[in-house]
């Protein structure tokens, strides 16, 4: 059966994005500006690389480094890090983390254009960018008159209006974000919560995790550290965009609790829940306007 043309419309725009802002693809317009680096004058980018680059470089400013656009060669080293079971050499670390940080990218706004400023930069939007597709899905279908509608991007949520009869979206969470034959294994009390125009996204290592010599690392990346952020945990962030569900939940991963609820109090409509697995039990920390 054929797809409506409002459901591909959203699909193409998310196809066509991910030619802009994967880090995956040699071709996109992020690679193809990381390939450039260093840049010896300021380099053009496009409506949609910059608009990303901007909330991600506020992002680093409000959480002290633990978001970070820059992190790409810390991303690569910890991928090859947990394939072979090893922390990467302090060598490697090192040389990487020369690549990473505010001083390395320069965002020139009345040029809309970025400068890159060591060699061996690499920059990583994963976690902002399915976040930004998700909000742009939503806005293609908007213009077709559409004024209820989900996106569901493997987990990250994005929702308008309300389902007919229903007082807003409703979404079950895990508050581990396993598996149901792993909630059956140990169940938790589960969570749900309601949603209007708003976005919902966990993150943390319950899918891809590794542990080396006795301590289990999530795939997420420190970019303070260039080592995985040390599980079990999870955290679940609405935020009014999909953009800042994303952004934030990855940020939350990393500063945890002590330094996470504070930085999401000051996010308006922003609201986060931290879950830790200790004993086989389920610990959770909110922040004040979580909706449970």
């Amino acid at each position: 059966m054929p797809l409506s043309p409002q459901v591909q419309a959203a699909l193409d725009e998310v196809s066509r994005l991910e030619q802009v802002l994967s880090d995956y693809l040699p071709t996109s317009e992020l690679c193809r500006l990381s390939a450039a680096a260093p840049t010896a004058q300021p380099v053009s980018v496009g409506d949609d690389l910059w608009q990303v680059l901007v909330q991600a470089v506020a992002l680093r400013e409000q959480s002290g480094g633990a978001f970070d656009p820059t992190v790409g060669p810390l991303t690569t080293l910890w991928r090859q890090a947990r394939q072979s079971g090893r922390l990467p050499a302090p060598d490697q670390l090192d040389q990487a983390r020369r690549a990473v940080g505010p001083n390395t990218l320069t965002l020139h706004q009345r040029q809309q254009a970025v400068c890159l400023h060591r060699p061996g930069m690499r920059l990583d939007l994963g976690g902002i960018g399915m976040g930004f597709a998700i909000d742009r899905a939503l806005a293609v279908v908007q213009t077709y008159g559409i004024t209820v509608a989900m996106v569901d991007a493997s987990g990250d949520i994005g929702v308008i209006g309300c389902p007919p009869g229903k007082a807003g979206w409703q979404v079950r969470l895990d508050p581990l974000g396993r598996q149901p034959q792993q909630q059956a294994e140990a169940p938790q009390r589960p969570c749900v919560v309601t949603l209007v125009d708003a976005a919902i996204t966990t993150s943390g290592d319950a899918f891809q995790a590794v542990v080396i010599d006795g301590v289990r690392y999530s795939h997420i990346v420190d970019p303070r550290t260039g080592l995985g952020v040390i599980g079990p945990t999870g955290v679940t962030v609405i935020a009014p965009t999909a953009t800042q569900a994303d952004a934030v939940a990855t940020t939350l991963s990393v500063l945890g609790p002590g330094e996470g609820l504070p930085l999401v109090e000051g996010i308006p409509g922003a609201a986060a829940r931290f879950v830790r697995s200790e004993d086989g039990k389920a610990v959770e920390k909110a922040s004040s306007r979580w909706p449970l």
